[in-house]
């Protein structure tokens, strides 16, 4: 790409640089980059969704044409088979969470419909299969719990009644005696539905030894996590483990984890000395996937004379499913109570979170971990406060807004909102969405026999992950400047929004700028893509970095320009003697360096520290159309305000922001995994799940209202979750709003078809 400098730094809507090699087909994905040869592997999964295990025959399986092993739990003694790393929290009379053992391989026990049972490692899938096809497994059936209730067949001894933790934040008698004073007072039972990821490339890995280390290349979201999962697995010195990750097709938190399958295609490639490899269909994806979402909350709101927010209490269920995955049981507990008074200005809170284990397929993070679920519980009581008490949704909201000349603010939660303007944000919204031109619309849906309705949600996220990112500035031999990151783009668009970073702070030629990711030979330490870190720290990361590289350089300038360093200032891309136009450019210091022998100054590295989080938020504004004859519900009208603080890329940022949106969409019209009473899934796969369409989708407008952030040096927040964190409420808002002449006023996700005609039936 030969686009100059000054048309490629930072706040433009420069076009996306690895666009041309995806969409001509020379991205390279996991699937694409196995070694020739590997062998491949299929897993034999649990057909039950409860049951005891009391025999497996392999032998016929082994001697199967094309196959070269098969393995069960016996064989992976030796190794430290716990095929999840879960965190566990703490319950609130401070024990220990329980997190039962997951093995690899079922040992005893399966407890959940796609649990492994063996792997089938042959010279072709479909050798494979049908080797598994000869496998004798004995069930001893066991009944199943599928539904968000205590008690019932249990699970795991360490979890009587199924319940996984019991934690809570919070002063609790302070609370009551809140809501005991408050003069009005509110509550509403929501639930957030299971959803299932569905990335476009699903999970999938190789693994090969080279040597004596293994390498394991698989789609995911960083590869330090997998490193140390493989490393204390097989018991290995971490620097005979090389992780990679190639390009990856989508990701939204479902691939950040060590999966069972990458640790068994490793013990398969050490066993058998040869590659293998390992890429799901779409319905085994379904079935093992971690799931998302799946929870529901009580919540309740208490107001003062003059409606404003004084105490706040939110009790919630939380299904992990089988075992506890990564952050299963953070997720709907400290990571939720981040954003948990969202932006309003409470200090009696109060916010109780139970999980409990169910024979379905386990739970963990999707896009916006947490943030989503917290909001969407508060926007829609506010919104069905403000329904109850006969006031303006957005009035509401402003009674109890965290005032701008409050910020830096301290919430209940203990986080520390650092900026934001939260009526100008919302005052910008009605404006672009035109609300005040909404009952025209609304009529004119009513004159062709349709419902109409407007919700609104204004969220507050913040950005998770590890706060430390390193950056790595070498410039190579062929003239390129290589950056490594310690982030994995799934799709994101990272290596432009690095490339615009780097050429801001530098002036390097961006057509010379090569992003290296994914590798963990390459670069020490990372944090990789999640909780919308990605960015925010590193591109401070690479700033960091960039200074370091610049003040090393320096000397070497000064001499060239014979004068003191002291006199020598960097601007665009020189140089520069202070006061003169004597200059020396970044590209030829370097090239004095490569002939001294200098090539110390060729490579510069930094391990950032972020030294705080930043807070995103931004106010959606939805439209519905409802058919009351079909029941059918189209989002008609979409608006964004949102607040990111300085834009790396605006159009990246729009970008994700819509996908977002559809995400939240998604969940709340067409999207819900349905298990049966037997804890078989009913919805696994796209005939019967409903993933959200380009028809389901209307035009959004998206615009910014920025208060840069004080939290980093750019004043940069993360903008890859906030769609989805503000997209459920606002669609459900609108559903709600819509019905509520019609008396009905409760509304659950997904508003299906069926659903809506059953509701309007019933107020009928």
């Amino acid at each position: 790409m030969n686009t100059p400098f000054s048309k490629f730094g930072i706040s433009q809507s420069a076009t996306r640089v690895e666009d041309i090699r995806l969409l001509t087909g020379h991205g390279r994905y996991t699937d694409d980059i196995a070694p020739e040869g590997a062998l491949h592997m299929y897993v034999l999964r649990a057909q039950m969704a409860h049951a005891n295990l009391s025999g497996i025959d392999t032998t016929e399986a082994k001697s199967a044409p094309g196959v070269h092993g098969v393995f069960v739990a016996g064989d992976l003694e030796g190794v430290m088979e716990n095929a999840m790393n879960a965190i566990p929290v703490k319950n609130r009379d401070g024990r220990t969470a329980a997190v039962p053992h997951r093995p690899a391989l079922a040992t005893d026990r399966v407890r959940f419909v796609g649990e492994a049972v063996a792997v089938i490692v042959a010279d072709t899938l479909q050798q494979a299969r049908d080797a598994a096809e000869m496998i004798l497994v004995d069930y001893d059936d066991l009944p199943a719990t599928t539904e968000l209730e205590f008690g019932g067949p249990e699970i795991h001894p360490e979890a009587p009644e199924n319940l996984a933790y019991d934690w809570a934040h919070g002063d609790a008698e302070a609370t009551e005696a809140a809501f005991r004073s408050a003069t009005h007072r509110v509550k509403l039972r929501v639930h957030s539905n299971r959803v299932i990821a569905n990335s476009m490339e699903p999970r999938a890995c190789y693994a090969e030894m080279e040597g004596e280390r293994l390498h394991v290349c698989f789609s995911g979201q960083g590869v330090w996590g997998v490193k140390r999962h493989l490393a204390g697995s097989f018991r290995m010195a971490p620097a005979n483990i090389r992780v990679t990750n190639p390009d990856v097709g989508g990701g939204f938190g479902m691939k950040v984890h060590a999966y069972p399958e990458y640790l068994l295609a490793a013990f398969a490639a050490k066993t058998l000395g040869q590659p293998v490899r390992w890429t799901p269909d779409r319905s085994e994806s379904m079935l093992t996937d971690n799931a998302c979402r799946d929870l529901y909350s009580d919540a309740e709101a208490g107001f003062d004379e003059n409606y404003k927010l004084v105490a706040l209490r939110v009790n919630a269920v939380s299904n992990l499913g089988a075992y506890s995955s990564g952050f299963g049981q953070n997720i709907q507990s400290e990571l939720a109570l981040k954003v948990f008074p969202g932006v309003y200005d409470v200090q009696n809170a109060y916010f109780g979170v139970r999980g409990i284990y169910t024979n379905t397929t386990p739970v963990d993070a999707y896009r916006g971990a947490g943030r989503p679920e917290a909001i969407y519980v508060l926007e829609r009581l506010f919104d069905h406060a403000a329904r109850r008490f006969g006031l303006d949704p957005s009035d509401l909201r402003r009674r109890s807004f965290i005032r701008a000349e409050q910020m830096p603010y301290k919430t209940a939660a203990g986080e520390l909102y650092d900026v934001g303007d939260f009526d100008r944000v919302l005052t910008r919204a009605e404006t672009e969405a035109d609300v005040a031109g909404f009952a025209a619309r609304q009529q004119a849906s009513a004159a062709k026999g349709k419902l109409r309705g407007l919700g609104l949600c204004f969220y507050i996220e913040s950005i998770l992950g590890a706060p430390q990112e390193t950056t790595r500035i070498e410039f190579a031999e062929d003239g390129q400047l290589n950056l490594y990151v310690g982030t994995q783009s799934n799709g994101q668009g990272h290596e432009t929004a690095y490339t615009q970073l780097l050429c801001e702070k530098t002036g390097w030629d961006p057509a010379k700028v090569r992003i290296i990711q994914g590798d963990s030979d390459a670069i020490p330490a990372g944090g990789g893509t999640g909780g919308s870190r990605s960015v925010t720290m590193q591109g401070n990361s690479i700033y960091k970095t960039s200074d370091l590289m610049i003040e090393r350089l320096k000397p070497l300038a000064s001499d060239e320009l014979e004068v003191h360093p002291q006199d020598v200032i960097f601007d665009k891309g020189a140089f520069a003697i202070i006061g003169t136009d004597r200059r020396i450019t970044l590209p030829d210091v370097v090239s004095k360096a490569r002939e001294s022998g200098q090539n110390e100054l060729l490579d510069h590295s930094v391990e950032y520290d972020l030294p705080a989080r930043s807070y995103p938020n931004g106010a959606h504004f939805c439209e519905v159309e409802i058919d009351p004859h079909t029941g059918h519900t189209q989002v008609v009208k979409y608006t964004i305000v949102d607040d990111f603080g300085l834009l790396i890329n605006p159009m990246l940022a729009e970008g994700q922001v819509h996908g977002g949106v559809v995400q939240g969409i998604g969940q709340a019209i067409t999207e819900h995994a349905i298990y049966d009473e037997t804890g078989q899934l009913l919805t696994g796969s796209f005939m019967d799940y409903g993933m959200p369409r380009a028809r389901d989708i209307p035009t959004m407008a998206f615009h910014t209202e920025l208060v840069p952030s004080t939290a980093n040096e750019i004043g940069m927040k993360g903008c890859g979750e906030a769609g989805t964190v503000g997209a459920m409420a606002a669609v459900m808002n609108a559903v709600q709003d819509a019905l509520w002449d019609r008396g009905i006023r409760q509304v659950d996700m997904p508003v299906t078809p069926l659903r809506m005609w059953e509701w309007l039936q019933q107020a009928d």
